[in-house]
């Protein structure tokens, strides 16, 4: 008989598609996993893996994933939803970025705006975004990248240009702008693949058939930006991190290519039902004026 448990089991193995990680995420004797699985698909009545050389979600499985999950979030949405209703406050927000470098200035004004609601943050990849907000894992997303799913609404945060980040001594350090050309055999320190800004730098050079030289990769924005700014190497830095950088000097250099940008959206489940917390994030998010660091309309109201 299928439960939320076979559920919960299912939904690890298919995105880990590996049976002992999954049964030590779950904390599962991994024959006892193995054997959910198995009961799972006898009541189906259609393999959900594939097993020829490792275990492979299948198409069959990729349908069901989809299901289960929106099963298991709306079983979540209405927990929460009973929550804030018996707690007669407006509940929890939970929030995933690619970088909250971005987000720290509506972040901070949120939370003394709203001293009393709980909210998590969670680092995750672009390509993970659609499904944990379709399984109402997150209620808000933040991407440097276009995420293209049913499914989702959004609100375009702001446009802005990237461009190189390089040592003060560096040889290109003094030039107004500079060509992808000139850039190629250049070290080039970034983030791992699925980032926003490696993909960036893979596309531009891609699209004149050129490969950067990486010579780093780092899960980390502000190692990168150290790393630059020690001499070991150059990279793509957005506009943002170059006003708020204060610690790590460097040069900033323009690229020559009108797509060389970032647009930063929040994304959330069209048919979603969001929690209080959660709109007033939304709205903070949204009202927020990029350019002067400040909720949209405060420094119009100044004297």
């Amino acid at each position: 008989m299928m439960d939320l448990n076979m559920l919960r089991q299912f939904v690890v193995v298919a995105r880990l598609e590996h049976l002992s990680r999954a049964a030590d995420e779950l904390r599962v004797a991994q024959p006892s996993l193995s054997r959910t699985i198995s009961r799972l698909e006898s009541e189906l009545g259609a393999p959900l893996f594939d097993r020829a050389d490792r275990l492979r979600l299948n198409d069959t499985g990729a349908l069901f994933l989809g299901y289960a999950e929106r099963c298991l979030g709306e079983l979540d949405a209405g927990r929460r939803a009973v929550a804030d209703a018996v707690s007669q406050g407006v509940g929890s927000v939970r929030l995933a970025s690619e970088t909250f470098l971005t987000l720290t200035g509506p972040l901070a004004a949120f939370k003394r705006d709203h001293p009393g609601v709980e909210f998590v943050l969670h680092w995750t990849a672009a390509e993970e975004m659609a499904r944990r907000l379709r399984a109402q894992d997150v209620d808000l997303c933040v991407a440097s990248q276009p995420i293209h799913a049913e499914g989702l609404a959004s609100e375009r945060l702001f446009d802005e240009a990237v461009g190189v980040g390089t040592p003060l001594d560096h040889p290109l350090a003094g030039r107004a702008r500079v060509s992808i050309g000139e850039l190629a055999g250049q070290p080039f320190i970034t983030a791992r693949k699925g980032h926003w800004i490696r993909r960036l730098l893979d596309r531009l050079f891609a699209a004149r058939g050129l490969t950067p030289r990486i010579v780093c990769e780092s899960d980390e924005p502000s190692a990168i930006a150290e790393l630059i700014s020690a001499g070991l190497g150059i990279g793509l830095v957005p506009a943002f991190a170059r006003r708020v950088a204060t610690r790590t000097p460097g040069a900033w250099i323009a690229v020559d290519e009108p797509d060389c940008r970032r647009t930063v959206t929040l994304y959330w489940g069209a048919d979603s039902h969001l929690s209080a917390a959660a709109r007033l994030m939304r709205a903070t998010i949204t009202g927020w004026d990029w350019n002067a660091g400040e909720p949209q309309g405060l420094g119009a109201a100044r004297p």
